[in-house]
């Protein structure tokens, strides 16, 4: 019986490893069929896109952008990413052979990614900490990460742009922001500040988080960089540092907004109520927001 299971064991590890080397090898051949075809994906971030371990078909766009930009340092910084195994920069870590720090607020996940093997295998380095505006400058210092930076993706699902308004120890050639697409694409809002901002506390359907695209690239553009487009689930916009730009054509908020389809709110009881499009903006009417432009709170 021991041997058996033993067996068992070894064969789905094996079975594991060749899944993952044959998902590797097609990515690597469309990586190379992308930057072959370099002129059309310019004029659209969306054919660029395939999945190995980002959630949304990101890894595409981020190999693209990390091989057309040439982009150094190698290093990238990623936070909210739970126990790393869905994430935006793994494929970065494990095929590009970047280094990276990731930081979540639970220490059971950071303790899952030290446990991976990945941990010991690449440059990468692991921290338990809720990033707040006040502590993410210390936190990227003391973790070695200051000035010149490959690329910086944040997703925490409350303060992101009050977060990125913040950072100034780093200089990230790429930064990958999630917009609440909920918000929609005309409104500068984003959740007022909070350090401890959780957005069931928040508010009970989990819609009213994030910011919306237009405060975004209203920060990029005073940050110095520019918008080059979003992934085709609506939830990721791409900003490069004008410095670095080459050729990707620009957008306004209007030209790159993508309106999400995945249903997560949820009501009072917490049980998901599959609302979709404006049923959505709907579900949050009477929320409070931060308007960037007006710079003063008002009511959905």
């Amino acid at each position: 019986m021991i041997k058996n299971l033993q067996r068992i064991f070894r064969n789905t590890a094996r079975l594991s490893r060749e899944l993952e080397e044959s998902k590797f090898l097609s990515a690597r051949l469309l990586s190379l069929e992308h930057q072959k075809n370099a002129t059309n994906i310019l004029q659209d971030l969306h054919k660029a896109e395939f999945r190995v371990f980002s959630q949304w078909n990101d890894d595409g766009i981020i190999q693209f952008l990390v091989q057309y930009l040439d982009i150094r340092p190698h290093t990238f910084v990623e936070f909210g990413v739970e126990d790393y195994r869905e994430a935006n920069t793994r494929f970065l870590l494990m095929n590009n052979n970047w280094s990276g720090l990731v930081l979540d607020g639970s220490e059971k996940n950071v303790q899952k990614i030290r446990e991976d093997r990945i941990y010991w295998q690449h440059e990468l380095n692991a921290q338990a900490s809720f990033v707040t505006a006040e502590n993410i400058n210390d936190l990227l210092r003391n973790n070695g990460m200051a000035g010149e930076l490959g690329l910086l993706h944040i997703d925490i699902d409350g303060n992101d742009y009050w977060v990125w308004k913040a950072i100034e120890v780093v200089s990230p050639v790429l930064v990958i922001m999630e917009y609440n697409s909920v918000f929609g694409p005309d409104n500068a809002w984003t959740v007022p500040y909070a350090p401890d901002f959780y957005r069931t506390n928040y508010h009970f359907s989990n819609l009213c988080c994030g910011a919306s695209l237009t405060a975004l690239c209203d920060l990029a553009k005073e940050k110095g960089y520019s918008f080059v487009g979003s992934n085709s689930h609506g939830n990721n916009a791409y900003f490069v540092r004008n410095d670095k730009r080459k050729d990707l054509k620009v957008l306004e908020p209007s030209e790159g907004f993508v309106v999400s389809k995945f249903r997560e709110g949820r009501n009072r009881e917490g049980q998901l109520t599959y609302a979709t499009g404006p049923q959505r903006l709907e579900a949050i009417r009477g929320c409070k927001v931060w308007d960037t432009r007006l710079n003063r709170e008002v009511i959905i």
